[in-house]
């Protein structure tokens, strides 16, 4: 991505894409990545003021559908994590385990949370008697730990994920978990919207669902490299830890029932994309829904006014925040106006407002769009409303532009030489398939790809009678595939 004259022109960075990312991170004083644990890093100030707005609009889309927030602990026993036999097998080699405490060994080991349901399903058990009490729907934001060996990358492949959302629900037939993973959907669409992040959802396959999971459905996107990043995935785990764990509820005839459970979770790989995708050259560009800051006040003037220009600015200042923006003053004498630019511009400020001495004589304040560097004037009597209007404009922007990148990268191909060349190009390839795990595992073979899954979204291109690109069997399937993080 890079802005030339307030347009921006988007291309795959490959590697120089996370050497970016990094300094952004940095410099716009997101994340500090210098903690001595490997996959361990450090939320700084303004990176955590992002992600808290992030994290009061997922609760808030959450607390609307009913969700209440719970916090449990982060020590799950070991009998616990083994109650699940999928779901060890999977998890066993990523789990931190504590087997002591000061000098002395624990009779029981301890893992660090890798995720909850088996920490939740023994406590849904003393929770739930009967159906009156269903469904249930909790949620909690708390840190994970895997045991990741491969390269750790900030905020996209960490040791501990700081950021954890995760919702556990209980129902009383399939029918009620299945319909709570569309809600999980719908409530996940209009979070990435409001993000202005673009996606597809797609049904994992069957060797590489949630273990535990009778299905799983992921929202995956699309970064300036050209790989593709899951940002979210809802599970639905049929009976499977509610029978591991002996949770039942009693129906209304009488008889005991095991539960039906579901869970859905994001991660900080959502700011990780907020960033990415929305980001130029310049550092951050912020959507206005989850900025720290909306509007940034620089006060510009000549020696000697300096009193007098700022105490304008500061009530500008007090005039927006009293229309509930979310203002910054930068009334540092010690820097220029250019320094000053160039710090905003990296942090990502929707809006930056110029104020001179002719500004003011005029009555007029100078705004500044970060998305695209459009400088306009604005009757000071007007700045309400007006700039409302630009930071819903801004916002649209970036949702449009973004799309637009995506769809630029979601190619279609109908056999495995197109395929491999659409490959290149970056993105996601959606391509004929059989049906059979042995051809989707082939084609992830074949092509060094993982299959993110089946289209179960209004994104699908191909239509009808398709040819496999594997076996070359006649089906009515597609998946998708992507080089992945």
């Amino acid at each position: 991505m890079f802005t030339i004259a307030g347009t921006v022109e988007r291309k795959l960075w490959s590697e120089k894409f996370m050497e970016w990312f990094h300094k952004v991170l940095r410099e716009a004083e997101i994340y500090e990545m210098r903690y001595p644990v490997k996959g361990c890093y450090i939320w700084m100030p303004y990176g955590m003021k992002l992600r808290n707005n992030i994290i009061s609009l997922i609760k808030k889309l959450l607390d609307e559908t009913g969700h209440q927030e719970v916090l449990f602990p982060t020590f799950i026993p070991e009998e616990f994590i083994r109650k699940e036999s999928e779901h060890i097998a999977k998890f066993e080699d990523e789990i931190f385990w504590v087997v002591k405490g000061g000098k002395r060994e624990l009779e029981t080991r301890l893992a660090l949370r890798p995720t909850s349901e088996t920490a939740i399903m023994p406590i849904f058990k003393l929770w739930i008697r009967a159906h009156t009490d269903l469904p249930l729907k909790i949620y909690q934001v708390v840190s994970i730990f895997r045991c990741e060996t491969k390269a750790t990358h900030p905020m996209i492949r960490v040791r501990e994920v700081t950021t954890f959302k995760e919702a556990h629900t209980a129902h009383a037939t399939f029918e009620e978990a299945a319909k709570q993973v569309e809600e999980a959907i719908s409530i996940y669409r209009k979070f990435f919207d409001t993000l202005a992040i673009p996606y597809v959802i797609s049904r994992r396959p069957e060797w590489d669902k949630f273990p535990g999971a009778v299905y799983t459905i992921a929202f995956d996107t699309v970064l300036p490299d050209g790989k593709v990043l899951q940002i979210g995935t809802a599970h639905n785990l049929g009976q499977n830890f509610s029978r591991a764990f002996e949770v039942t509820y009693l129906r209304p005839d009488g008889k005991h029932e095991y539960v039906y459970t579901t869970s859905y979770g994001i991660s900080e790989r959502v700011v990780a994309a907020v960033i990415a995708i929305h980001g130029d050259d310049r550092g951050l560009v912020l959507p206005p829904t989850v900025a720290p800051i909306q509007v940034v006040i620089v006060p510009i003037y000549y020696k000697g006014q300096e009193e007098y220009v700022i105490s304008h600015c500061r009530k500008v200042a007090e005039y927006l925040r009293s229309r509930g923006f979310t203002v910054a003053l930068d009334d540092r004498t010690d820097k220029t106006p250019g320094w000053k630019f160039y710090y905003w511009e990296m942090r990502g400020i929707p809006l930056r407002l110029e104020v001179g001495p002719r500004d003011i004589e005029n009555k007029v304040v100078t705004v500044v769009r970060r998305d695209t560097l459009e400088r306009r004037t604005i009757a000071q009597d007007m700045l309400d409303v007006e700039l409302r209007k630009l930071l819903n404009e801004v916002y649209e922007n970036l949702k449009q532009r973004a799309w637009s990148w995506f769809n630029e990268h979601y190619h279609t191909a109908s056999n495995i030489e197109e395929a491999s060349e659409k490959m290149k190009l970056g993105g996601i390839v959606e391509v004929p398939w059989c049906g059979s795990e042995e051809c989707g595992l082939a084609i992830e073979d074949t092509l060094n790809a993982r299959v993110l899954g089946e289209p179960v979204d209004e994104y699908r291109k191909l239509r009808g009678k398709l040819k496999c690109i594997n076996c070359g069997k006649e089906s009515d399937k597609v998946l998708r595939i992507a080089k992945t993080y």
